[in-house]
């Protein structure tokens, strides 16, 4: 097979019009050629630098069907989602999965199982465990070392997994929100490399200064992009791009090539750009990744051009996967695999009687990952401390999904909901059952849809109610991925419709149960403060 047109080569940062070559897996021949008159553009292949394949709430084989469009060959996956729930053998059921089809997942062990004592999970991993994982070749890399308070006092624990991966050779990915200067030199000389939690610029500088690569995350929930963004010009041997978390809907609509006309868009220099998103990550991580040279293997894509940026075709390993925006992966037969206990539970489940003391609420801001706290005057006339639709403070629940319990509850502002109820068993990081509604009827409702799947996201108003089945670990569908994305789409469109401006409303619930992300979240034990790292109460001034 040959390919004609301007090959974009990313290692010696020119573009020049010839013909590749490409015999079986591998690229055989490079050949210039001012003669060419094909106008498109040869390129490698996408790299998404780090991600949770989980979080698209496909399975990998659906994963690889919606991202080849895009020009996606290959991730650094995290199967820290699936682990929290089923352990090794959810690592194992990514792994085998993903083998399935053309298309290179590079999977971590990963480091943090659970991510905390303040919740409940359904998977454990330790530090001997880890060492097993990293010792084998399909596992790349540590991933998200999530403990960094961990890292910075030496727990015996997560230096043991540090030093597994420095046993084996394998890089350490990071995860230390707002970690600054000595802290953060610390935390890097420990061995982790990468960290894809900056807000800010000032921090993104001064963990480079420390020794990392930042990621610069642009997700469905968490963006980052407009912060960073600088960063791909300023300091590109130090910077990579990543989506973190994809839900389906958007994977359907774009993924990496997405980031790249933007930051083509923002006057930002196509090579640095490509070095960001292709070759630091395939160098760091030592990926057996195509970088369109002569012995490699012929991962590439060819676009129309270099403003749009549209992907015309993928290739992996000398295969065509997909081709004007249509897959040629076909769909592979799971058999699910889930953990899960149904708590049914009954209105006075959901009372939370009322002191007369003010309440701690947790404040969701759009885009983010990161909470507010805010603390608020209850009335009191009231027996029960309710939503307030007219202030927008709504009450949030999370519902261990492992074993017998009754719910955790807190109150939540910056959803905006007017009406109904949405729920979901997909909760950062132990995919607990969480749900937040105006009304204790509509709540429970919604919660109930997600235990008669044993996993899903719901949608309640009143009489009317919807669910999107995810059988899988409780967090991922078997389905074809592209009708997961059309009917992901219409969840999105009907929590919209209760009246939040928020732009992923199932993906920001999901992560107000991530307790490793400050300031204020809620576990299935109970209202969790991120500043100081323990479980706090509900009432101001309460033990």
């Amino acid at each position: 097979m040959i390919l004609r047109g301007n090959i974009v080569d990313i290692l010696h940062r020119n573009i020049f019009k010839g013909e590749v070559y490409i015999e079986d897996t591998r690229i055989t021949k490079i050949v210039k050629n001012h003669q060419i008159m094909e106008d498109c553009y040869i390129l490698p292949g996408l790299i998404d630098a780090h991600i949770h394949v989980e979080s698209s709430m496909l399975i990998p084989s659906e994963f690889a069907r919606l991202a080849t469009p895009h020009g996606t060959v290959a991730t650094v996956s995290d199967p820290h989602e699936i682990a929290n729930v089923l352990g090794i053998k959810g690592v194992d059921f990514m792994i085998e999965n993903g083998q399935q089809v053309p298309f290179k997942f590079f999977f971590g062990a990963p480091s943090c199982v659970p991510a905390t004592d303040f919740e409940t999970s359904g998977g454990s991993i330790d530090s001997v465990q880890v060492e097993e994982l990293l010792a084998r070749d399909d596992i790349k890399y540590l991933s998200e070392m999530m403990n960094f308070p961990g890292v910075l006092f030496e727990d015996k624990e997560v230096m043991a997994k540090l030093n597994a991966a420095k046993k084996f050779g394998k890089p350490v990915d990071g995860h230390a929100p707002g970690l600054k200067g000595s802290d953060a030199e610390k935390y890097v000389k420990s061995g982790i490399s990468t960290d894809h939690e900056c807000f800010s610029i000032e921090e993104a500088i001064d963990k480079i200064n420390s020794g990392m690569f930042v990621q610069i995350r642009e997700g469905s929930a968490a963006k980052n992009y407009q912060s960073l963004s600088s960063l791909i010009d300023s300091h590109t041997d130090h910077v990579m791009l990543c989506s973190d978390d994809k839900h389906p809907n958007d994977l359907a609509k774009g993924h990496m090539n997405e980031v790249i006309k933007r930051a083509l868009q923002d006057g930002y220099d196509l090579m640095n750009i490509l070095q960001c998103c292709i070759l630091n990550p395939v160098k760091h991580y030592q990926l057996p990744t195509g970088l369109l040279q002569v012995g490699d293997a012929a991962d590439c894509i060819v676009v129309d051009n270099l403003q749009d940026f549209r992907v015309v075709k993928t290739f992996v390993d000398g295969v065509l996967v997909a081709e004007n925006g249509k897959t040629y992966i076909e769909s592979r037969r799971v058999d699910p695999i889930n953990k899960f206990y149904v708590n049914h539970l009954s209105l006075s489940d959901l009372e939370v009687p009322n002191h007369g003391k003010p309440i701690k609420v947790m404040q969701a801001l759009d885009g983010e990952l990161i909470t507010h706290k805010i603390i608020e005057e209850v009335s009191e006339k009231e027996a029960f401390v309710q939503s307030q639709v007219a202030s927008d403070r709504l009450k949030i629940l999370v519902l261990n999904r492992y074993e017998s319990a009754k719910p955790a509850i807190g109150f939540i502002k910056g959803f905006g909901f007017q009406k109904g109820a949405i729920a979901s068993s997909v909760a950062h990081d132990s995919h607990n059952i969480i749900a937040v509604g105006v009304n204790d009827k509509d709540l429970l409702k919604a919660v109930e849809l997600v235990n008669e799947s044993r996993g899903g996201v719901s949608w309640v108003d009143g009489d009317q109610a919807e669910i999107l089945e995810l059988p899988v670990a409780g967090i991922m569908s078997n389905a074809d991925g592209f009708q997961v994305a059309e009917r992901y789409s219409q969840l999105d469109a009907l929590a919209k419709s209760l009246g939040t401006s928020l732009h992923a409303p199932y993906m920001t619930l999901s992560f107000m149960a991530l307790l490793v992300i400050p300031q204020l979240k809620l576990s299935d034990k109970g209202l969790f403060d991120g500043e100081h790292f323990s479980l706090t109460s509900l009432e101001l001034n309460s033990k």
